[in-house]
């Protein structure tokens, strides 16, 4: 059965026995948030969001800027720079900059100039402005991950407080009852249990193997494999191409590889931090998890003839700082993602592939859609619902979308029109037109399309 809710637990009220966590982000807190005196304020406001990535720090971001409480909870006791590089899309970046946040993301990462799609042997498909460049409003960002969630996390204590922030709080269910929400903690390591928490709502960020979504669909099982195994690195390297290029290379049959760079000037030689990621089709794999290092045996014999006049692959790859494995899942769609006053967010409502950068960025959307269906009513759960009429199949299409036709379609389709051979001229392979529509359709689908996007700017203003 889905979409069970079940409070097994009284809420316990406690004040505030917080150890401050200092700037490091380092000191995990024991604070509980609410005391008796502000308990009644806090029920009929107060926001629960169980997780501290992106979507979570976000989401607290744009309910302070409401005027809507919040507190966050995370399960590790630090919240550190881990990962590699994303790209955050324009539609994305919209939300951020109205949060004030543009100009620091800018400085930390990349302004992406272009795409470029280049077969295994090196030949230019296609190549497209991105961002700015393309006339829109709003930057699109090439960003190490750790650098985006540590932004967020600046903001989120300097708005925000730490006394807010509690970290090595591990969720393991939520109930609720007519009104409030409760979720249920223990801490991360020892198991030790902790203080019942109780908000208007609680909101769970808590990523694509969320304890949360797991209660509400108990029988859902395991994320779902592609087929397509990922490899993903950093490397320290000149720059290349437009220096700003956002490059994707060969088909996943024989090996495909998505190259940009994520910090500008990392050393004396002005060198850049190049994210990658190398992507092939693998019958096995193993469990999803952000930090478990790769080997470049299992990857290496695919890319070692890629040598360009604009990147010798093999060399870049051994030159890599760092080399990190996982699969390429999702799952499907839900049917719903609201009950009462409990909801999804980003990974744990809708995770996707990773093919059209668009995971963090919808984690994003989601919490500006949430934040403003919060403000528009005092019904927490009408809000969670309308939250849910906006994004629940926008998120499912692009989780299709990203299945069958991302923006990389565009490698396949020269993949299989050349039979994965060399081409003399690319316009004797597939038209300008039909290159540009397979993009078009993709930012069509997925909210990035430019006219839509600004138009919905001037609309609102």
């Amino acid at each position: 059965m889905s979409g069970r809710i079940v409070d097994r637990r009284p809420a316990l009220g406690t004040g505030y026995h917080s150890r401050t966590s200092t700037r490091n982000r380092g000191a995990a807190q024991r604070a509980a948030p609410t005391t008796p005196s502000d308990r009644s304020a806090a029920m009929k406001h107060d926001v629960a969001i169980i997780g501290g990535g992106i979507g979570g720090l976000t989401l607290a971001l744009t309910l302070h800027r409401a005027g809507i409480p919040c507190r966050v909870y995370e399960a590790s006791p630090e919240i550190k720079p881990i990962g590699v590089g994303i790209n955050l899309l324009p539609p994305a970046m919209k939300q951020l900059a109205e949060l004030g946040l543009e100009s620091e993301l800018a400085r930390v990462g990349i302004l992406t100039a272009d795409a470029c799609f280049f077969n295994r042997f090196g030949q230019l498909i296609y190549r497209e402005p991105l961002g700015r460049a393309a006339g829109y409003d709003w930057p699109q960002i090439s960003i190490h991950r750790g650098d985006l969630q540590m932004v967020l996390l600046d903001a989120v204590r300097q708005r925000i407080g730490d006394k807010r922030i509690h970290l090595g709080w591990q969720c393991t269910g939520v109930g609720q009852d007519a009104g409030s929400a409760t979720a249920h903690f223990v801490r991360l390591g020892s198991g030790e249990a902790l203080p019942d928490q109780r908000a208007a709502v609680a909101i769970a960020c808590d990523g694509i193997h969320s304890t949360i979504r797991r209660q509400l669909y108990p029988d859902e099982g395991p994320p779902l494999y592609s087929g397509v195994n990922m490899w993903r690195g950093v490397t320290r390297w000149r720059p290349f191409l437009s220096k700003a290029s956002m490059t994707r290379v060969g088909w996943l049959a024989t090996g495909k590889m998505v190259i940009y760079p994520i910090r500008n000037n990392i050393d004396a030689e002005g060198r850049q931090l190049v994210n990658w990621v190398v992507e092939i089709e693998t019958p096995q794999h193993t469990l999803r998890d952000w930090n478990r290092a790769g080997r470049m045996e299992d990857f290496m014999p695919a890319l070692k003839d890629w040598r360009f006049d604009w990147l010798d692959v093999p060399e870049f790859i051994r030159s890599a700082d760092m080399i990190l494995e996982f699969p390429m899942v999702d799952q499907e769609p839900l049917p719903r993602w609201s009950f009462g006053r409990i909801t999804l967010l980003g990974d744990a409502a809708h995770p996707m592939v990773p093919r059209g950068s668009n995971g963090a960025g919808q984690a994003i959307i989601d919490a500006r859609t949430l934040a403003d269906c919060l403000a528009a009513t005092e019904d927490a759960a009408a809000a969670l619902k309308a939250y849910e009429g906006q994004r629940l199949e926008a998120t499912a299409n692009i989780v299709r979308m990203n299945r069958k036709n991302p923006p990389d379609a565009i490698l396949r389709e020269v993949y299989l029109r050349t039979g994965d051979k060399p081409f003399a001229n690319i316009d004797d392979v597939i038209s300008k037109d039909e290159l540009r529509a397979l993009s078009d359709g993709y930012k069509r689908a997925t909210g990035g399309d430019k006219a839509a996007l600004q138009g919905q700017t001037r609309a609102a203003s």
